[in-house]
């Protein structure tokens, strides 16, 4: 589930802390050197993607969104989201993947056929009679090689974490990809963050995760503002995703559930953790995301300036060093 590189090499720098029972609590780890391949990949890599043809399993109805199950050509079975989620959740986990954090391996596909589909409810309207669908999100769920604590979830403001560089750069990405969707344990069944365990040597650990992406890359906002996967809401919001404040505070423009935990806590210094790791994302790499996530040209054009932009922002906090080094690292020397 997670490639040989992500959690499981001791040599690389990891955020640790000791959690519950005598386990140690893992939130982040060193993302190492990224490609433009892991941007059009992610966490599964070329090798984990699905392999058609698909066999229905059954229907999902966790969340909000229509969901399916289905069985790959390889026998590995995929949680198939359709609805208006599908090209932020996968741009975001790339964006995830790429800094360091926790994500599922996640792809998107315009289309394909699932054979054997029967007694459908909410992800009728999305499956054609003769299986074929457009515009889905599959996400592989290998429990055994990474498998939900059962009960176990955290909120933005009770984890081993808070205060830490690394969920507040977490709590920066969620800005930046405007996901308004930050539920967590508060929230009970509906909590978008999870704990996982991991079996053989690394059955002593936990691993944090933010799991939901979906609402990503449109308005942030309240019920009647926001949405999801909106290049020119997600554009225009972007002059007020972040600025210097009075008394040394940062402001930012973000509103969600849970805002509040969200935006408070995040200190410059923070930012500049961050930028050490954002800062070498390249436009190469961004436009690779995306188009791997479905969007067309002309959206490519609109997120990837928007979020260089929201990038810009951080670095401009950060100070001037911050923003020359990123300029070096673009090939914009």
């Amino acid at each position: 589930m997670i490639s040989p590189r992500q959690f499981t090499c001791a040599a690389l720098m990891l955020a640790v802390l000791p959690c519950s029972g005598g386990a140690q609590a893992v939130l982040w780890q060193s993302p190492g050197a990224i490609t433009v391949h892991d941007w059009i990949w992610g966490a599964g890599g070329e090798a984990k993607a699905p392999q058609p043809p698909f066999a229905f399993v059954d229907e999902d109805f966790h969340g909000t969104n229509p969901k399916i199950r289905v069985r790959d050509a390889k026998g590995v079975q995929w949680t198939v989201k359709f609805g208006g989620e599908n090209h932020g959740d996968v741009f975001s986990s790339r964006l995830l993947y790429a800094l360091g954090y926790l994500t599922q391996p996640t792809y998107y596909a315009e289309s394909g056929t699932i054979t054997g589909l029967h007694d459908l409810k909410r992800a009728r309207p999305f499956v054609a009679r003769d299986g074929s669908f457009h515009f889905a999100r599959f996400k592989l769920r290998n429990h055994k090689a990474l498998a939900p604590v059962d009960g176990d979830a955290w909120s933005w403001n009770e984890n081993p974490f808070v205060g830490t560089p690394e969920l507040n750069g977490l709590k920066i990405l969620m800005m930046l990809t405007s996901n308004w969707d930050a539920k967590d344990a508060r929230d009970g069944q509906g909590s978008n963050t999870a704990i996982y365990s991991k079996p053989g040597k690394d059955a002593n650990r936990r691993f944090y995760a933010f799991d939901d992406w979906g609402a990503s890359m449109g308005k942030w906002g309240g019920f009647f503002e926001r949405d999801k996967w909106d290049p020119e809401g997600y554009q225009a919001q972007t002059k007020d995703f972040v600025r210097s404040a009075p008394g040394g505070r940062i402001e930012w423009g973000y509103r969600g559930k849970h805002d509040q935990d969200i935006t408070q806590g995040i200190s410059v210094d923070d930012v500049r953790w961050l930028l050490r790791y954002l800062s070498r994302v390249t436009d190469e790499e961004l436009r690779a995301g995306l188009r791997a996530s479905g969007a067309t040209e002309e959206e490519i054009a609109i997120y990837a300036r928007s979020v260089r932009e929201r990038i810009a922002q951080l670095q401009s906090l950060a100070g001037s060093d911050a923003a020359a080094t990123a300029s070096v690292k673009r090939g914009h020397d």
